[in-house]
């Protein structure tokens, strides 16, 4: 193949692999969770856009946004770089997808569990070397688990062992290819990865989808680029203020040092205001320290 390979880690290209072909999400889901096996029969895609109550209301969109056979709601997603936020960002996702179910009305019987899957290319959780950490609400102290509601399970990619042959190790090494050789050796045995590593092959030889796939990928480029320039406008004003603030401090000391020395020589705390600029209240505050000294 001489056309560079376009990676699964793309945006467009994950929710091509995913979202048009359900038995391949399927075999993916079966990987990650731990549902009984009739769930995936059936999955539906539906509309990756987050319903919004208010128009004021912060608009969330996932990569893929799948319905269970028995109505319980999923969201696949990519993430190629850390972000700062990105943690309260799967809550408010996996949250939203919670409240969404209920309207006006509706009873809360009807509230089906909600599941977030997020596939991280950069470690996320330090604490242990585990490339697969599922979070469910439980009690810490007793071990007692919330009943059957919310749950965040986070793929690192770079923790991935070579000698891991399980299946969600070999869809985690579909992930973190970059050439033939690993798309196949990623592919062997599974049918729904050979099928993944064919929509690869036909993406990336078909022109108008890698213009499409690039596109996404400077978009993404462009974003972390605008908010690198943030952050560092951001420091610099940050610097710049603490200077100011530092020099801010120093003349507060000085004046304060005045009015020490006023106050010692007995001047009226109305004269040492107007002299100073100090408040009433903060040269009453250190005569009361003075006298507490003596």
């Amino acid at each position: 193949m001489n056309q560079k390979l376009l990676l699964p880690t793309n945006d467009f290209v994950f929710k091509k692999i995913f979202s048009e072909n359900t038995e391949v999400l399927s075999d993916f889901l079966q990987a990650v969770l731990d549902l009984p096996a009739e769930e995936y029969q059936g999955l539906t895609v539906v509309d990756p856009n987050l319903e919004r109550e208010y128009i004021e209301d912060k608009l969330g969109v996932l990569d893929v946004k799948v319905h269970t056979k028995s109505g319980k709601v999923i969201d696949v997603e990519v993430q190629v770089k850390s972000q700062r936020s990105i943690w309260k960002r799967m809550a408010f996702y996996t949250a939203k997808m919670l409240v969404e179910q209920v309207k006006s009305g509706d009873k809360y019987q009807q509230i089906n569990r909600v599941i977030s899957i997020l596939i991280a290319d950069f470690i996320m959780i330090k604490e242990n070397d585990v490339y697969h950490n599922r979070f469910r609400l439980y009690d810490e102290r007793t071990q007692a688990r919330f009943p059957d509601s919310m749950e965040i399970d986070v793929l690192e990619i770079p923790k991935l062992r070579e000698t891991d042959g399980t299946p969600l190790g070999n869809w985690m090494r579909f992930f973190s290819a970059t050439t033939e050789e690993d798309f196949m050796q990623a592919a062997q045995n599974n049918p729904a990865i050979t099928k993944a590593w064919g929509v690869i092959k036909v993406l990336s030889g078909d022109e108008r989808a890698r213009a499409l796939a690039d596109a996404r990928e400077k978009a993404r480029m462009d974003m972390d680029s605008w908010l690198d320039d943030a952050r560092y406008e951001g420091e610099e004003r940050g610097m710049i203020k603490g200077r100011q603030e530092g020099r801010q401090e120093g003349r507060q000391e000085e004046k304060q040092e005045v009015a020490r020395n006023l106050l010692q020589m007995n001047i009226p705390l109305e004269n040492i205001v107007k002299a100073t600029g100090l408040s009433l209240a903060e040269v009453e505050r250190l005569a009361a320290e003075l006298t507490h000294r003596h």
